[in-house]
C-alpha cells in the first residue's frame, strides 16, 4: 500500500470521529429548534442556526467534510468508506474507555464484526491500495449518481412526519450524501486539488445540491426520530453507496479468484453491518432506560 493511500486512510479515520461528533451536536440543536416544514424548507432550515448547538455541530461537520475530501483524494473510495464505517465502532470503544459512556453487548459484538471485516479487507487489497483510483468515465458517474439520487428521493417520498418516517428520512439522507461523496471523489484527484479542487470542479453544483438536500432531510430525521438508529441508518446507507462505487465507477480492481471476491464482499458487508449495529452511544443521563 502506498504512503499516500495510508495517509488518506488516517484522514478517513479522523473523518469518522468528526462526523459522529457533529451528528450528535446537530441532534441536540435540531430537537430544540422549530420543526422543518417541507412547504418552507429554506426558511425553516435556517431557523436551526438559531441554536448554538446546531451551529457548533455544523462547524464540526464542515471540518469533517474537509477531512473526507482529503481522504477521498488520496485513497480508493471503498477503503476510505470502510475505515469510516469501522471508525464508528472505534469511537464507541474510546467513548467507553475514556469518557465512561455505557457500551452494550450488542455494540461490543459490532467491534468484533468490524475487526473481522477489516482483517478480511486487508487480506484482499491486492492492487487496490497502490493509488487513489480517481479515474472515471463521465457517462458512468452521471448514470450512477443519477440512479442513486433518484433512489434517495424515493426514500424521502415514503417517509411520514412521525417516528415511523424517521428511518426512511435517514435512509434518504444517507443515500443522497453517498451520491455526493461519489461526486466529491471524482472531483478531488490529488491532495494538491483537495477542497479547492472540489469547489472549482464542474461537479460542484451536483455536490452542493445533494449535500444541502441531504442536510435538510437529515435534520428533520433527527427531529422526529431517535438519534442512535437515525445516525446508524444514515451512515450505513452512505457507506453502501460509496463502497459500491469503487469497482462500478472508479475501476477499483477486484480479486481475480472467486474466493477472493467472496471474501472482499463479505468484508464490506461485515464492516457496514457493524456500523449499523454499533452506533455511537449517548451519555448515560439521556440514554433510554
Amino acid at each position: 500500500m502506498s504512503l499516500s493511500v495510508q495517509i488518506g486512510l488516517l484522514f478517513a479515520l479522523a473523518t469518522a470521529f468528526a462526523s459522529i461528533l457533529g451528528f450528535l451536536l446537530k441532534y441536540r440543536g435540531a430537537i430544540e429548534s422549530p420543526a422543518i416544514e417541507w412547504r418552507r424548507p429554506v426558511r425553516t432550515s435556517l431557523a436551526l442556526f438559531r441554536s448554538r448547538w446546531y451551529v457548533i455541530g455544523m462547524a464540526v461537520a464542515m471540518g469533517s467534510w474537509g477531512l473526507h475530501v482529503t481522504a477521498l483524494a488520496l485513497a480508493p473510495i471503498s477503503l476510505v468508506q470502510s475505515v469510516i464505517a469501522g471508525g464508528l465502532v472505534l469511537l464507541t470503544v474510546i467513548a467507553d474507555r475514556v469518557f465512561g459512556l455505557k457500551v452494550t453487548r450488542r455494540e461490543w459484538i459490532g467491534v468484533a464484526l468490524t475487526a473481522t471485516g477489516l482483517a478480511f479487507l486487508a487480506a484482499t487489497l491486492g492492487r487496490t491500495g497502490e493509488d487513489s483510483h480517481s479515474s472515471y468515465e463521465a457517462g458512468t458517474i452521471a448514470i450512477y449518481v443519477g440512479i442513486v439520487s433518484a433512489a434517495g428521493m424515493a426514500a424521502w417520498v415514503f417517509a411520514s412526519e412521525d417516528r415511523r418516517g424517521a428511518p426512511w428520512m435517514a435512509l434518504s439522507a444517507g443515500i443522497l450524501w453517498g451520491a455526493s461523496d461519489v461526486a466529491i471523489k471524482a472531483a478531488s484527484d490529488g491532495l494538491g486539488d483537495g477542497v479547492v479542487g472540489v469547489l472549482l470542479s464542474p461537479l460542484a453544483l451536483t455536490i452542493l445540491v445533494l449535500s444541502l438536500v441531504g442536510l435538510v432531510v437529515s435534520s428533520r430525521s433527527l427531529q422526529i426520530g431517535d438519534p442512535v438508529p437515525v445516525i446508524a441508518i444514515t451512515a450505513a446507507a452512505a457507506n453502501v453507496v460509496t463502497i459500491a462505487s469503487g469497482p462500478l465507477v472508479f475501476g477499483e480492481p477486484m480479486p481475480e479468484e472467486p474466493l477472493g471476491v467472496a471474501v472482499r464482499i463479505l468484508a464490506f458487508v461485515l464492516v457496514i453491518a457493524a456500523a449499523a449495529l454499533t452506533p455511537p452511544p449517548l451519555p448515560r443521563e439521556v440514554q433510554p432506560a
